[in-house]
């Protein structure tokens, strides 16, 4: 299971966003929530699901904006499950409540945690995926503008139709913005935390 807790980043001198914020990450994560997202405490959401693939996308757009510190923790849930999110019980919640904290401190303001004897573990992980953020992060707004509309499904050459430049322009704006790296960095981490959270241990070594 991958459970995330998430903080609003200076709370105090800005306005609550977890409403809204709760909104979209309902829709981002749909059906394979395990229960709707929900407010834990004060500035605070959390969220949990079994799907990696979710759970990277959840963590991807929460770090976008830089407006939240994100603990991403991969462990155990409790059942029978309860009524609301903020009453999961379970080593990942244990766990994302202190990734949390951890993040709190990092300069891209995630952290991540995963239980012990899951493989790869969050020593492996974290800064796999922290290279991807670093790599978001140095995005220009021509490039997050290129990327969204491919997301949307439109092609390169009907990306560059649409932003009223060449289709040479936009091959261009993809290269900068490294669309393609980011998506087999995806892929790929998407491999590793489904690894992590169905226990995947490494091969035994031969004698």
């Amino acid at each position: 299971m991958f459970a995330l807790t998430v903080d609003q980043v200076d709370s105090r001198h800005r306005d609550d966003l977890v409403d809204d914020e709760l909104v979209r990450l309902a829709r981002i994560g749909g059906s394979q929530l395990l229960l709707p997202p929900d407010r834990s405490a004060g500035d605070e959401l959390q969220l949990a699901t079994s799907d990696a693939h979710t759970a990277l996308k959840l963590l991807l757009h929460l770090t976008r904006s830089g407006q939240w510190s994100v603990g991403l923790a991969i462990g155990e849930v409790r059942y029978p499950l309860p009524e609301s999110t903020r009453a999961l019980a379970g080593s990942a919640f244990e766990l994302a409540r202190g990734a949390v904290e951890a993040a709190k401190k990092r300069p891209l303001r995630f952290a991540l945690a995963i239980e012990e004897g899951r493989n790869p573990d969050a020593a492996t992980l974290q800064p796999l995926i922290e290279l991807l953020l670093h790599l978001r992060a140095r995005r220009t707004s021509e490039g997050w503008e290129l990327a969204e509309l491919l997301h949307e499904g439109l092609t390169q050459k009907q990306a560059a139709e649409r932003l009223g430049i060449t289709p040479q322009a936009v091959s261009l704006r993809a290269q900068s913005a490294q669309l393609r790296l980011e998506q087999a960095a995806q892929a790929a981490l998407t491999t590793l935390l489904g690894d992590s959270s169905a226990g995947s241990a490494p091969p035994a070594s031969a004698e």
